[in-house]
């Protein structure tokens, strides 16, 4: 059996659309919501089956990943999170980079020869690495129309991902794979399949214009924190929200906290465009949280923990 496990935001599809268009290969997609990174504990691995792992925290997998490897299965692990230990094994093959102006699907780009470039730009302004994306870019010399075209799908991709669950996204994640990996460019994604692509911006641009209308609940000039409702829309906008802020701001960090259904908060944080750093320390000192030195986030803030979050963010970012 191949397993192809990838995360469901714009780096983890574009990274398996890539490798795909390589080598195509039939296999069983596992993916979830944008913050479902243990995806390893959803699939029983036999001897000889093939994994592909794409965009999820080797740290957070990593007692599926030894069961793996000791039950006599090959795994490929592509990934820019912090991935603790890594397994030194032969069916064991890791590529992983935590540079906080990488992602996987520049990773994966770099892997195939630049193949594929375009979908990993596409896939790096999904995760907001705006430079690292104009920089290949500028490799392949393509116009600032296309690169326009290139952001906004990745954007689009990427805010399809969020939500508590899969009924908050307009498409689940393996669907939206499919739709898009039979095309060698994403641009032909956006001439041929319109109304997914109109699904998706016309979704961004709703979301987005009630998210804009939220006030800070505290801010100074070193951290802003907004809190959103428990709402659909709240939930879906919620990464990208924080991607926005933090472009329009670039010297603050920023904290988006969604209100759940669980009466307590999930939490996007996004450190300083200009100094890329903490976001994963601050999150990881809470339980459920994690992420990297850019962009991290907390899956379930306790409500009586707001205060003493809020405080924590300030001093980890005040000058």
């Amino acid at each position: 059996m191949n397993y192809d496990v990838f995360n469901g935001d714009a780096d983890g599809i574009c990274a398996l659309v890539q490798l795909r268009l390589d080598e195509p290969l039939e296999s069983t997609l596992v993916t979830g919501i944008k913050r479902d990174i243990q995806l390893l504990n959803k699939i029983n691995i036999q001897a000889g089956d093939q994994l592909t792992a794409l965009d999820i925290s080797l740290h957070k997998n990593i007692q599926e990943v030894t069961a793996f490897l000791q039950s006599g299965a090959h795994i490929f692990y592509a990934d820019h999170h912090q991935p603790g230990d890594i397994p030194y094994h032969p069916n064991f093959t890791a590529l992983i980079n935590t540079s906080e102006d990488t992602c996987t699907s520049l990773i994966i780009n770099q892997h195939l020869q630049g193949q594929f470039p375009l979908w990993a730009i596409t896939a790096a302004f999904g995760d907001n690495l705006h430079a690292s994306a104009e920089q290949l870019a500028s490799s392949i010399n393509i116009s600032a129309e296309i690169l326009e075209q290139l952001t906004k799908l990745g954007t689009y991709v990427n805010y399809n991902g969020y939500g508590s669950c899969l009924a908050d996204l307009h498409f689940a994640p393996d669907r939206l794979y499919l739709e898009m990996a039979i095309y060698s460019s994403p641009l032909d994604f956006i001439a041929n399949n319109q109304p997914i692509y109109q699904q998706l911006e016309n979704g961004y641009l709703e979301d987005m214009q009630r998210a804009e209308q939220v006030q800070a609940e505290y801010n100074n000039e070193n951290i802003a924190v907004f809190i959103l409702t428990d709402q659909t829309w709240a939930r879906r906008v919620s990464g990208v929200f924080s991607n926005d802020l933090a472009n329009q701001h670039p010297d603050r960090a920023h904290a988006v906290l969604t209100f759940t259904p669980d009466n307590d908060y999930q939490v996007s944080v996004r450190a300083p465009v200009n100094n890329k750093t903490k976001a994963d320390q601050l999150c990881a000192s809470f339980p459920t949280g994690g992420g990297r030195s850019a962009a991290a986030g907390i899956n379930h803030l306790v409500t009586e923990n707001l205060n003493h979050f809020i405080k924590k963010f300030a001093q980890t970012y005040s000058n």
